[in-house]
């Protein structure tokens, strides 16, 4: 029984929102590395966090407008306790939290929905043949070695 209490709660755990305050990346940190390798841009839409793994997708609203952003992590951060997400510029900007330098935020784990599926042989398009011939554009050549014996020049 307290397994089960146990198991429950920590899958009902992982798509819990999380609320706490998040502040946005500096102009200067633009082009840099992140703790995952690729470069920070300030218009692209990523975040640094302290727990969930790179790449995870989250859902980040500003409660005192409305507004939501899904933002992909990216790097490790905040190492502040006042704030639990740093965003890109961008994602910053969407929220409305640029003015304030920081805001309230609910986070929220999601997994994008798609669904791969096997499309009907009908309900595929039809894809136009392709006459492809190579024509040689230069000709070059050929060696010595690989000549025949029995060719002359």
């Amino acid at each position: 029984m307290i397994l089960l209490c146990l198991l429950s709660g920590l899958l009902c755990g992982a798509q819990e929102m999380i609320k706490g305050n998040a502040s946005f990346y500096s102009d200067k940190l633009h082009g840099r590395r992140m703790a995952n390798g690729e470069c920070y841009h300030r218009d692209s839409m990523t975040c640094a966090h302290l727990k969930f793994p790179f790449g995870t997708m989250l859902r980040v609203r500003n409660p005192l407008n409305g507004r939501m952003v899904e933002v992909r992590v990216t790097d490790r951060g905040p190492y502040s306790k006042r704030f639990i997400i740093d965003l890109s510029r961008a994602a910053a900007k969407k929220l409305g939290i640029i003015a304030a330098g920081f805001c309230m935020v609910e986070i929220t784990p999601f997994h994008p929905g798609v669904v791969p599926y096997r499309a009907e042989e009908d309900s595929l398009p039809e894809v136009p043949e392709l006459n492809l011939q190579y024509t040689p554009v230069a000709t070059y050549p050929e060696p010595a070695w690989q000549r025949d014996s029995t060719d002359t020049d």
